[in-house]
C-alpha cells in the first residue's frame, strides 16, 4: 500500500494556476495519482506522465512526476467552475467528462516511452485510475484520491492510497480489504482530522503491517532558460525574424510553473546566427 499527503503540492499548484475548486479537485487528484505512480517505479532517473482527456470542459489534465514522486502538472480550463454535486460535492466527472482516455506515458530512458491508456471509467480520476492498473498493467489495485478545498480557496486536504494485490492473494483477504475500504471514513475526512498514516490503519484493518519508507515529495518543475530556448529553436526563420524586428524583449512562460524566461532580439539573433552556422 502506498499513501501520500499532497496538500502542499496541490496548493502550490492551485496557485500557479489559479485554479477553481473544481478545477483545484481534478489537477490535485492527478497529481497525486502521478506521484503515486511515479514513486512506484524502479527506474532512478525515470519520469511518467499521466494524462486524462475526457471531452469536458475542463480540457486536458496532465501530470508528470520523476521517479521520486515529485510533481509537475496543468490544466486545460483552470477557471472553469461548475455547480455542485447533488451529495453538496465538487463535480469533478462532469468537468473532465467520460468520453476520452486516461493514458500513462512511462519514459524509462529507452528510445521511446511505454504507454498504457483506457478509457475513462468516470472522470473522476481514482476509479480510473483503478481500470487503468486493471486493464493496461494486469494488477488488481484499489485507488482513492481526494482533494478538500477550503471556504478560502485554500487546499485543506489532499492526498490518497493505492493498494494493490499480491498475485495468488485468497479471497479471504481480499473480502477483507473491500470491508475495510467499504467501512473507512471519507478519504478527506481522514486526512484532515488524522493525517495520511491513519489511512493505513482504517485501509489495512485487521492486518499486520509496517511502514517501509517513507520520501518527501514537492510541487518540482523541469524547466529552465535552457529548455524555453530549445523551444525557441524550434520556430522557423520567419517567425524569428519577425519577432526581431518587433525588438521587444520576449517572454516565454513555462506550462507547468510560473517562472517566466526572457529573451533579448540579440538572442533570438543567436538561434539565428547558429542555425546558419551548421
Amino acid at each position: 500500500m502506498a499513501v501520500i499527503d499532497a496538500r502542499g503540492i496541490v496548493q502550490r499548484a492551485r496557485e500557479i494556476h489559479s485554479c477553481s475548486p473544481t478545477a483545484a479537485a481534478a489537477l490535485g487528484r492527478t497529481l497525486c495519482a502521478a506521484s503515486l505512480l511515479g514513486d512506484m517505479m524502479k527506474e532512478k532517473d525515470g519520469s511518467l506522465t499521466v494524462r486524462v482527456n475526457g471531452g469536458g470542459p475542463l480540457g486536458p489534465v496532465v501530470a508528470v512526476s520523476d521517479s521520486e514522486g515529485c510533481v509537475r502538472g496543468f490544466v486545460g480550463n483552470p477557471a472553469l467552475e461548475l455547480p455542485l454535486r447533488p451529495d453538496g460535492k465538487l463535480d469533478v466527472g462532469r468537468a473532465v467528462g467520460r468520453d476520452g482516455t486516461f493514458t500513462v506515458s512511462r519514459d524509462i530512458g529507452l528510445k521511446d516511452p511505454y504507454i498504457g491508456s483506457t478509457a475513462l471509467v468516470s472522470g473522476e480520476i481514482a476509479e480510473d485510475l483503478t481500470a487503468y492498473l486493471l486493464e493496461s498493467d494486469q494488477v488488481p489495485s484499489a485507488c482513492a484520491l481526494g482533494v478538500l478545498v477550503d471556504t478560502d480557496l485554500s487546499i485543506r486536504a489532499a492526498g490518497g492510497f493505492i493498494v494493490q494485490l499480491m498475485p495468488g492473494a485468497p479471497e479471504e483477504t481480499i473480502a477483507a480489504l473491500e470491508e475495510n475500504i467499504f467501512l473507512m471514513d471519507q478519504l478527506t475526512t481522514v486526512l484532515d482530522e488524522d493525517g495520511a498514516e491513519a489511512l493505513f490503519d482504517q485501509v489495512l484493518k485487521g492486518f499486520d503491517f509496517h511502514i517501509l519508507s517513507e520520501t518527501p515529495v514537492c510541487y518540482r518543475c523541469a524547466c529552465s532558460r535552457d529548455r524555453a530556448l530549445e523551444a525557441l529553436a524550434c520556430l522557423d526563420n520567419g517567425e524569428l525574424e519577425s519577432m526581431i524586428r518587433e525588438g521587444q524583449p520576449l517572454s516565454v512562460g513555462c506550462q507547468f510553473c510560473d517562472a517566466a524566461y526572457r529573451f533579448s532580439p540579440a538572442d533570438l539573433r543567436g538561434i539565428l546566427d547558429a542555425r546558419a552556422a551548421n
